[in-house]
């Protein structure tokens, strides 16, 4: 299992589909789980965040699905605090390979987010929310990495293409590969 990180707009959904699809693996996106119920689309709609019990409890059950049928994992978007750090931590760190944050200038991160038209993402409100989950990562890698999670750094600047290869190369070692990949 990998996880990814990163501000809004690193393109870490786009990056975990493309892995995933081209290791034979699941990318599993908390927002897609949360959408999936169809329980939580005021909340979603609305921008708010799904209480964290709520959260750990159906991830749980999706990576133990996954990982029963003997599927392996990329996360997005979980953990994403501290307390479902620490969840992740006493349940999952055995089972994470590595976790990866992929780094961005804000303002280029600003640009790409604007670009996309929300009427919710004015330059201050990216900015603040930037703010928070900066905290929040900070915490969770460390959490993670007291657990024995080795954490890469990867620069995501560039196309999506150059990123992906990056990416690649920081999570699949090329001995991890398969024979035909390397």
């Amino acid at each position: 299992m990998v996880i990814l990180f990163g501000l809004a707009g690193t393109g870490k959904s786009t990056h975990g589909q493309l892995l995933a699809e081209k290791h034979q693996m699941r990318w599993l996106s908390v927002g897609q789980v949360l959408r999936d119920t169809g329980q939580f689309t005021g909340v979603l709609e609305r921008g708010e965040l799904v209480d964290d019990d709520v959260v750990i409890k159906l991830m749980s059950k999706k990576i133990r699905e996954i990982r029963d049928g003997g599927e392996d994992i990329i996360l997005d978007g979980f953990p994403r605090d501290k307390y479902q750090a620490e969840w992740v931590a006493k349940n999952l760190a055995g089972e994470i390979e590595k976790a990866a944050l992929i780094e961005v200038p804000k303002e280029e991160l600003v640009a790409r987010l604007m670009e996309r038209g929300r009427a919710d993402d004015t330059r201050e409100a990216i900015i603040k929310r930037f703010e928070i989950t900066e905290q929040n990562i900070c915490s969770i890698l460390e959490i993670l990495g007291d657990k024995g999670v080795e954490i890469v750094k990867v620069n995501g600047q560039g196309t999506i293409e150059e990123t992906n290869t990056k990416l690649e190369a920081a999570l699949f070692p090329a001995w991890k590969l398969p024979e035909f990949m390397r």
